[in-house]
This record gives C-alpha cells, sequence and structure tokens, in this order.
C-alpha cells in the first residue's frame, strides 16, 4: 500500500479515503433509513448506502450491535442484503415481530460515520374482538342491556364502536389497560341499553379497529329476550248446551319456550289433559266451576280461568261406546237420552253434514277404512236446548303409512328418517330395506332400527351413524304389515345446509282423522 494509502486509512475520524493515487474521496451516506411505520407479520428494509467506503458496517439496534459487518446469525429474521461493493447494507427483516419496535442505525465504523437514527414503528391488530355471553345474550323483559366487548393486544389501543341495524350506537364507556410489555394495549367498551331501547332477535355488533387494521374486526350477538308465558283462554263455542263439546284453546307466548300445560276444574287437577287444547262434553258444572289453565317456563308459571255459558239440556241415560270393527264388517252405535219434551235424536259423522239415522241404533254396513272417524249421536229438546255425544270408530284394515319423503341430515353425523304407521291392528312387522339390505329391529354396521308406539300410531327410526356422500343417493323403502295386508314408503335422505357443527331438525308430517300432526328429528353428533 501507498504511503497515501497508508495516511487515508489512519485518517478515518475525518471521513475521507482515496480512490487512486493522490485523490481524496469524502465517505458520505448516500441511502440512511428513515422512520417507518410498518404491521407485525410483514417484511421491511432499511437502506443504508455509503459512497466510497469499503469498510465494516454495523447496524445498531436500540443502541446494541446486531452484529458485525454482514454476520447477524443471532437474528435469523435479520439480514443486510445489497452490492458490498457498491457500499450497499441494507437491513431486511423478515415477518416484523413486536421486538422490532425500535431505534436502528447504520455506523460506517473506519469512517466513523453513523446515520440519522430511524424509528421503526411495528402495528400489532387487534384479536378477534369477543362480547362477553355471545353468541346470544338472554335478558328478562324490562331488564336492561349491558353488553361489554373486548379487544386485546393491540398496538395502538383497538378502537370500538357498536352498530344496530347500520347505524353507530352512542353512549358506550371506554376503558384500556397496557399490558406488561409496555407497548401493546387491551381495550374494553360496555355498551347500556334500556328495555325500551331493545328488542328480542335483534343483531348488536362490536367492531373493533386500529392503524394496523383500518377496517376493523367484529363480533355480534343476537339478543333473546325472555318473559312469562303471556296466556289467552278461548272457550268456543259459547254459550254453549249441555252436553256439547267444548274446546278450550290456552293459546301462549312464551320465551323461553314453554314446558307445561296445566289444567284444572274447580280447582281440580285435570290429569288426563297435558297440551294447550281442551275438548270437553260440558255439563251444568261448568257454569259454576271455572276451568283453569296454567302455563309454565322456565321463568315461571301464569295462571288464567275461564266459565262456560252452558244452557241445560237433555240428560244422556245410555252413552254410545267407541267401535273397533274389521273391515267389511257391521258397526253398531247405540245412543239413549231422556229429556222433556220429548226429543229427537240425530247421527252424524263428524265433518259431514250427513244425517245417518235418527234412531237410537246407527247402524254401518260392511264398514270401509274410510268410515274410521268421528260420530255424533245430537239430540234436540225443542225450545230447552240441545247435547251430543262423539264416539269414535276404529276400522282394522292394512296399515297406511305417512312420511316426509326427503328428510335431512348432515354429512359426518349421526343421521335419522322415521316412519309413521297408523295401523289397526297394530303392525306385525316393520323392516327397512335400501340396496340388498332388510333391517326390522337392532343394529347392522352403521345402521340401527328403533320403533316407538304412540297414541296415535308407530314410529319406526332408521338411524345411520357417521353420514357419508353415498346415504345421500340411497332409496329406503319404509314396509309394514299386520294381518290386514302391507304399505310401503320411499324416502330419500337430503343433505342438510347450515354452517359446520350446527344442529338441523327434519319434521314428519301425518294426518288422522281430519287432526295434523308433527314430530321433530334432531341430528346429533356421534
Amino acid at each position: 500500500m501507498s504511503s497515501v494509502g497508508q495516511l487515508c486509512e489512519k485518517m478515518y475520524s475525518v471521513n475521507c479515503c482515496w480512490l487512486n493515487t493522490f485523490h481524496w474521496v469524502e465517505t458520505m451516506f448516500s441511502q440512511q433509513p428513515q422512520d417507518l411505520v410498518v404491521v407485525a407479520g410483514q417484511p421491511v428494509t432499511l437502506p443504508c448506502s455509503l459512497s466510497s467506503y469499503h469498510g465494516v458496517v454495523l447496524w445498531i439496534k436500540d443502541g446494541l450491535a446486531l452484529g458485525v459487518g454482514r454476520d447477524l446469525s443471532g437474528y435469523p429474521r435479520y439480514t443486510v442484503i445489497g452490492d458490498h461493493s457498491s457500499g450497499e447494507h441494507h437491513l431486511r427483516i423478515q415477518r416484523v415481530e413486536l421486538t422490532d419496535d425500535a431505534v436502528f442505525e447504520c455506523q460506517a465504523i473506519q469512517a466513523a460515520l453513523r446515520s440519522r437514527p430511524a424509528r421503526l414503528t411495528v402495528l400489532v391488530p387487534p384479536e378477534d374482538p369477543v362480547i362477553s355471553g355471545g353468541p346470544v345474550v338472554s335478558l328478562r323483559a324490562g331488564d336492561p342491556l349491558n353488553l361489554t366487548c373486548h379487544a386485546n393486544n393491540a398496538k395502538p389501543a383497538a378502537s370500538i364502536v357498536w352498530i344496530r341495524n347500520g347505524e353507530v350506537l352512542n353512549g358506550a364507556m371506554y376503558s384500556k389497560t397496557l399490558l406488561r410489555d409496555g407497548k401493546r394495549e387491551s381495550t374494553v367498551s360496555t355498551l347500556y341499553l334500556s328495555p325500551s331501547n331493545i328488542e328480542t332477535g335483534q343483531q348488536i355488533i362490536c367492531k373493533a379497529s386500529n392503524k394496523a387494521i383500518p377496517n376493523g374486526k367484529q363480533t355480534s350477538v343476537t339478543i333473546d329476550i325472555q318473559h312469562l308465558p303471556l296466556v289467552n283462554l278461548s272457550v268456543e263455542p259459547q254459550p254453549i248446551l249441555e252436553g256439547n263439546l267444548v274446546k278450550f284453546h290456552c293459546s301462549a307466548k312464551a320465551n323461553p319456550p314453554v314446558t307445561l300445560y296445566r289444567w284444572a276444574k274447580g280447582g281440580s287437577i285435570i290429569k288426563e289433559v297435558s297440551g294447550d287444547t281442551y275438548e270437553v262434553i260440558v255439563d251444568h258444572s261448568f257454569f259454576t266451576e271455572p276451568v283453569s289453565c296454567e302455563v309454565t317456563n322456565p321463568l315461571g308459571s301464569t295462571n288464567i280461568s275461564r266459565n262456560v255459558d252452558v244452557y241445560f239440556g237433555p240428560r244422556m241415560a245410555a252413552e254410545p261406546q267407541s267401535l273397533q270393527v274389521d273391515l267389511g264388517s257391521d258397526a253398531v252405535f247405540n245412543c239413549a237420552w231422556t229429556g222433556n219434551p220429548s226429543l229427537t235424536i240425530v247421527w252424524m259423522k263428524r265433518g259431514s253434514g250427513v244425517v245417518l239415522s235418527n234412531e237410537n241404533i246407527l247402524t254401518l254396513k260392511a264398514v270401509r277404512q274410510e268410515d274410521a272417524g268421528k260420530y255424533v249421536c245430537r239430540a234436540v229438546v225443542p225450545r230447552v236446548g240441545a247435547g251430543e255425544k262423539e264416539v269414535s270408530l276404529t276400522v282394522n284394515g292394512p296399515p297406511t303409512i305417512s312420511s316426509t319423503q326427503t328428510q335431512q341430515a348432515l354429512h359426518g353425523e349421526k343421521g335419522q328418517i322415521k316412519c309413521f304407521i297408523r295401523s289397526t291392528p297394530p303392525p306385525d312387522r316393520i323392516a327397512w330395506s335400501w340396496k340388498e339390505t332388510v333391517l326390522e329391529s337392532g343394529t347392522s354396521g352403521r345402521y340401527t332400527v328403533e320403533t316407538v308406539s304412540t297414541e296415535e300410531g308407530v314410529i319406526s327410526t332408521l338411524t345411520m351413524s357417521n353420514i357419508v356422500p353415498a346415504d345421500f343417493q340411497t332409496i329406503y323403502n319404509c314396509t309394514a304389515w299386520n294381518s290386514f295386508g302391507s304399505d310401503t314408503e320411499i324416502i330419500r335422505l337430503k343433505e342438510q345446509g347450515g354452517s359446520q357443527g350446527s344442529t338441523g331438525s327434519s319434521f314428519l308430517f301425518f294426518k288422522s282423522h281430519d287432526v295434523s300432526y308433527m314430530y321433530t328429528t334432531t341430528p346429533s353428533k356421534i
């Protein structure tokens, strides 16, 4: 090395070096790091370029050297990039973390040069906001609503707004807490709504945002306002003649849903009635002894009662009896009344205006299945009143099957398909068949057959564990036999829509004597 070069090496404190013999060139920064703001997880490059310098360059973070030259082995996410021979010593940081929130400097050691301090500000978006008690918040009617939303671990602290029906709700309380790292903050917002300002079913959104995520993150809850049963008891028809059928209907609105109906007459419990309807042939006692309906849900009970406006008329001497006869046989009903003055008797089938007989005895010859139903024996006392008695005719014949022909299940979960069999006499045999498989009861592989008897008939259920796609392509046959014959229903399984993990229901409908019934089936996870 020439004497001039040696001299230049010794004079690094005055920022000079030699380029060729007797030519002096001053070392200076052509690029320096600048203050930057970056969102955590993103990459960033801090520039540093020096002209006419080939010595050691150090990167300094909060006053501490990251390494010597380009050796930053202690910092796996840090790399010095650029053309060293051209004086490029850029610091590249992969996947910026909160620990990178610091002041950085680029230093040229032999030239005793240091860049301007560059502040790297790392922004951290809040975690997904959480509303306490969600996703459904229940409260009793008349109570105010208090919602609390948390947006944690953000830098800077998240701002929280509440939204309902697209409009921002004002008046929320807001607080924030600085975490132990001294940089991130957690935010809590509490919203108060008066009882008059909330409705059941409303959706309220909590939206949290900061500079790291200007569009924000949001979550929501659905409001569920619970109340005691609101009950109305109707009595039809009124006024009513003694001996007529009266229908009490106890209509109730309740949240949570009704769990129990309890009926009473004159203070005595009517144990045989448990639903929302009570049908009875009234006598004179209903005029003085009110019928009450007590409706219960998990919050409590509501009781309401009504008297019946009864006109006293004929009294029954011999009640007709309901009959069960074989198909093709005769059915004979006998109805005897006493009254004053003399009375007239009329036999009719319920729902039909055709008079079948004016005698005490009603004879139906060679009955068919369509003859089954309700029959009414009605007595009229002129200028005094009338009464009636209803009986049922059950006809023994082949089974009849009612079922929803397309039923639903969730892929990967337990599924069920059901058929309802009305059969008098009861079915001797019920079988499910699909492809080459026939199963009457018990379990075979993924399939289980269960049969339950009800007052209206028999429900047979085919349960499939771990529903697979092929199950939705299969045709299932439900077949029932008794001594009079058989009936078959074809059922298909359809994949149920909805989000994963939800629980769906399917419904089985059937009719009996002009009354509709519905059974609910709910698939469950294995």
